[in-house]
């Protein structure tokens, strides 16, 4: 099982950061470990000063794949959740300032919040997909999908470029504005329209 991440996928969390727009999807990834386990407590990492979570939709992988043409790529995915890339916010700034990779800070055991899985037959159009974040039951993020720069296909195609892809690979499609910290006592929960995804707590 890969986790693909993609970065700055939306126009306004690109500008909150103070990063430019990119020209192509930027992607990176993090490893099987990263996985919250279902029914896994969340703990606030003991080696950051500064957790963020960073709402996304979340694709499911359905079909083994390489190279795959963008207007193939919709076959290749088969479901979708929401999920949090928690970040540590204070080490990724201090890597990036040294022009340094940022895995230490994206990529450290159970970053990688995934909800329950809809199935896009259950989806009315992809182009259209709310979906938003609470923190202590106050909205704190709202995105959607036709908000994204590059598309589900898109993503997925230009991923297959590079990697294969594989049945149950999960990718974290772009987080949009509204990023902020979570401490100890958090409730987070994340919604696609009006249904719960997920529950969790920062302990």
């Amino acid at each position: 099982m890969k986790i693909f991440c993609v970065g700055r996928n939306y126009a306004a969390h690109a500008a909150e950061l103070g990063n430019e727009v990119p020209d192509e999807p930027v992607i990176f990834m993090k490893p099987k470990s990263a996985l919250l386990q279902p029914h896994t407590p969340f703990y606030y990492p003991e080696f950051t000063n500064e957790l963020h979570y960073e709402c996304e939709l979340v694709l499911r992988i359905s079909k083994n794949g390489k190279y795959i043409q963008d207007k193939f790529a919709g076959k290749y995915y088969d479901a979708i959740t929401a999920g949090i890339d928690f970040t540590a916010r204070d080490i990724q700034n201090d890597l990036k300032a040294k022009g340094l990779p940022w895995e230490k800070a994206k990529a450290w055991d159970n970053s990688a919040v995934i909800g329950k899985w809809l199935p896009f037959t259950n989806i009315k159009n992809k182009k259209d997909i709310n979906f938003g974040l609470y923190k202590n039951k106050e909205l704190v993020q709202q995105g959607n999908s036709g908000s994204m720069i590059h598309s589900f296909d898109t993503l997925v195609s230009y991923i297959s470029n590079y990697f294969s892809v594989n049945i149950g690979d999960v990718i974290f499609t772009g987080t949009p504005a509204g990023v902020g910290e979570a401490v100890v006592g958090d409730e987070l929960e994340g919604f696609i329209e009006d249904e719960s995804m997920f529950k969790l707590e920062v302990k």
